[in-house]
């Protein structure tokens, strides 16, 4: 998707706040976040980062250097295999107007080496927020994979699919009692938004994120309803 339309889709939404979250990659981060450069839409750096269980993780940050810091681990920890264009398809890097910079040549669809542990902790000591996505799907969700929630790590929120309530979720999946859960806004087209997660914050930052999660401090989020 080319940055001034992803900006103008969530605009038009009524969206205010999103995040990229490119598969083991964030190279086209900043160009979206260039161009909302004065519109009122807030773009956090991220990534859905696949460790070697698996499992999608969302990884969200305040900066491009904290997500940079990111993908130097995980450049580190992919296989060592360049991208067939012929079979996987182009893994283009573009600027902020969509004009083509180059390609990234690592095949990006591939788990890396990190462990669901060694993933938390990264984005943790680096001050992000670190959400494991789509829990779940079969096919790359936490609970299809590893079968819980790793007690002894402090997951701040669940995200589930667009396709059950969190009420049915956590009927499903008792595993999910306790943690709060945010719904998909997994967009992978321009008609794809929902926009279906209400943060009521004074600031879209990490840590306001966080403090709506747990309802602390006053901010608080919620659902809302896209049926």
């Amino acid at each position: 998707m080319i940055p001034p339309l992803i900006v103008q889709a969530a605009l038009d939404h009524d969206i205010n706040l999103i995040a990229i979250t490119d598969h083991n990659a964030s190279e086209n981060a900043a160009s979206v976040i260039q161009a909302a450069e004065g519109t009122g839409l807030k773009v956090l750096p991220g990534m859905e980062l696949q460790t070697i269980e698996e499992v999608h993780n969302l990884c969200l940050f305040d900066t491009i250097d904290q997500l940079n810091k990111l993908q130097d681990l995980v450049d580190q920890h992919l296989p060592n295999i360049k991208n067939d264009i012929g079979l996987f398809g182009e893994q283009f890097i573009v600027d902020h107007t969509g004009e083509f910079l180059g390609r990234k040549k690592q095949l990006l669809i591939t788990s890396t080496q990190l462990s669901f542990e060694q993933a938390f902790q990264a984005v943790n000591d680096l001050g992000g927020v670190f959400i494991p996505a789509h829990v779940n799907r079969q096919a790359f969700g936490l609970f299809n994979y590893l079968g819980f929630v790793p007690p002894d790590l402090e997951i701040d929120a669940l995200e589930i699919s667009c396709h059950l309530t969190p009420e049915e979720a956590t009927k499903k999946f008792p595993q999910i009692k306790g943690y709060p859960l945010i719904q998909s806004g997994d967009v992978h087209h321009l008609d794809d938004y929902l926009g279906v997660n209400q943060f009521f914050i004074e600031k879209p930052t990490i840590q306001e994120l966080k403090l709506a999660f747990h309802s602390q401090k006053g901010r608080h989020f919620s659902i809302l309803s896209h049926s």
